[in-house]
């Protein structure tokens, strides 16, 4: 009876998660297709499904196919690769706030394109690096997120408590933002105003080339993480009974690091610095799928960020004005709420699995 009872809890449990991956795949699309629609132009239905026939001769065409659909693209792109590097990093620290930026992978790349916009400002013009199609921000943020990248797999091959290596990465990426501080201090103000731009985000910056790398560079990212399900399941239980267990511990952390540089870097280096998507969505994952299972978890958070930063992207348009929102605010405005919900419900709780 035991046995029956268990078999139909997890047949009722699995149809549920079935039926709301189905509804949360129908609102992407929707979400995807409005992306299309929405704008500080209005475009007409018959135009857009023109377009998206083929028919590509006209203002709406060059409407979407240049900036639209490219700029879409890129919204769920960059929502599904700062969820994977949350969830990542939440379950290797086991900590409710880390966040794909935990090990200062996003103040290397601010590092890196501070030292070009600001520390080169007298050899470098704004206009020089809008010419060069920002290829040099995002070489440069590359360098500076995969430098850190380096020095944290090298101090976690000889430290073995996860918490220390939080610890360092954090003091690690204060000391980044404060040399960055410093250099804003002595920029010019030209120079300034364009690396300030560079850290509220954009979503609609990118050169076809640029989206085809980061479409790459998110789906070998994601491929690693699909792959790391067992891995990060074995981690639940901690480090000391995981290693028990037979779990490579350091080839472990190399392998979730790497992939949170991959996914989270190319992010940075090409959008700019995006907040809270990453600590804000996996959370709404676990209460939504009420499971720990990485095999549920990291499809989940693929639609769910995808979701999210759709639904950004959108509202930082304000359809039917002129005015365009700095992404960054817009995922800040939605993401803390949730980490403040978070807190709250964690307040007595000593983890958050």
């Amino acid at each position: 009876m035991a046995l029956t009872q268990t078999i139909i809890r997890n047949s009722k449990s699995t149809g549920s998660r079935v039926t709301i991956f189905v509804l949360m795949s129908l609102f992407l699309i929707i979400l995807f297709i409005l992306d299309l629609f929405l704008g500080s132009v209005s475009l007409e239905v018959s135009d857009v499904l023109k377009v998206l026939s083929g028919d590509s001769a006209n203002v709406a065409g060059s409407i979407i196919l240049d900036f639209r659909l490219p700029k879409a693209l890129t919204a769920l792109l960059v929502g599904v690769a700062l969820s994977l590097s949350g969830l990542q990093m939440q379950t290797l620290f086991r900590n409710p706030l880390a966040g794909p930026y935990v090990l200062g992978v996003s103040s290397g790349a601010s590092l890196g394109v501070a030292l070009v916009i600001l520390g080169f400002s007298s050899g470098i013009s704004f206009l020089n690096l809008q010419q060069t199609g920002n290829w040099i921000l995002v070489i440069s943020a590359w360098l500076g997120s995969g430098i850190v990248m380096l020095l944290i797999l090298f101090i976690s091959v000889r430290v073995r408590d996860i918490m220390t290596i939080l610890i360092l990465g954090m003091m690690l990426a204060s000391g980044l933002s404060a040399v960055v501080s410093i250099m804003q201090y002595f920029s010019n103000e030209t120079m300034l105003k364009a690396y300030v731009i560079w850290t509220m985000g954009s979503l609609g910056n990118l050169s076809p080339g640029q989206l085809k790398i980061l479409t790459l560079s998110v789906i070998a990212g994601s491929l690693l993480t699909i792959l790391s399900v067992k891995i990060l399941n074995a981690l639940l239980i901690g480090e000391n009974y995981a290693g028990s267990m037979g779990l490579n511990i350091k080839w472990s952390r190399v392998l979730i690091f790497t992939c949170t540089t991959i996914l989270a870097g190319s992010v940075t280096a090409f959008c700019g610095p995006i907040g809270f998507i990453g600590i804000a969505v996996p959370h709404i994952v676990r209460n939504l799928f009420k499971t720990s299972d990485h095999a549920v978890l990291v499809p989940g958070t693929i639609l769910c960020g995808a979701i999210i930063m759709s639904l950004s992207d959108i509202v930082s348009q304000l359809p039917g004005s002129e005015i365009v929102l700095p992404v960054n605010s817009v995922t800040s405005l939605i993401g803390i709420p949730v980490v403040i919900w978070v807190i709250v419900k964690n307040k007595n709780s000593s983890g958050i699995f």
